[in-house]
């Protein structure tokens, strides 16, 4: 099994089958402080996010209700979801998807079940974010997908998934109002959602 930390490490092992992958990831002892997904043949573990990380997931979440379609739920938190198409599982850090897809005994949620998913980039997570997940997710269909770039302090929404992720995406800064396209059809103030003033992101 490979594990990838902050600074990637490679275990030299040989490369192993997704539902190995899965299994293991069941069995692994997480470090106090970490989250897994499985990306590109790899477990990958990244630190949890900053403090206010959490306040701008909470203010997304907010936002969001009032438009979610009928029967969804948005959240933020430790869930997996797994694409076996692409052999990848997620732990997005917001993610909006109908009830129903919760209503499960295991710890491996489908994929595209999702409605939207919000990512909040950090260093060890920026270049997965920016580039494996805007085309795996657009592959399953997820309808919208926010990447929160915080090191550049700048959100992305994508949209129109396709064969090759996405073929439409619009860019603001923090601070300006971002349009949410289909299914919620709303804006999202990102006023808030930079680091706090006087401290090193």
């Amino acid at each position: 099994m490979t594990l990838m930390t902050e600074r990637p490490t490679m275990s030299g092992t040989e490369p192993r089958g997704f539902e190995v992958l899965l299994d293991d990831l069941d069995e692994l002892i997480m470090p106090d402080g970490y989250k897994a997904e499985i990306i590109r043949g790899s477990i990958v573990l990244s630190p949890f996010s900053k403090g206010y990380y959490t306040d701008v997931m909470e203010l997304v979440c907010d936002q969001l209700r009032p438009c979610l379609p009928e029967g969804h739920r948005v959240s933020y938190g430790p869930n997996l979801y797994v694409f076996p198409g692409d052999e990848r599982a997620y732990g997005p850090d917001v993610h909006a998807a109908p009830r129903r897809a919760f209503r499960t005994t295991s710890n491996r949620l489908d994929g595209e079940a999702l409605s939207f998913v919000a990512e909040l980039t950090s260093p060890s997570t920026r270049d997965d974010d920016l580039t494996d997940k805007v085309r795996v997710y657009g592959r399953a269909g997820v309808p919208v997908y926010l990447l929160l770039d915080m090191q550049e302090d700048q959100a992305t929404v994508f949209w129109t998934p396709s064969a090759k992720g996405y073929e439409s995406h619009c860019t603001r800064p923090f601070g300006e109002k971002l349009p949410i396209p289909a299914p919620f059809d709303c804006t999202l103030d990102t006023t808030g959602f930079q680091a706090p003033e006087g401290e090193d992101d």
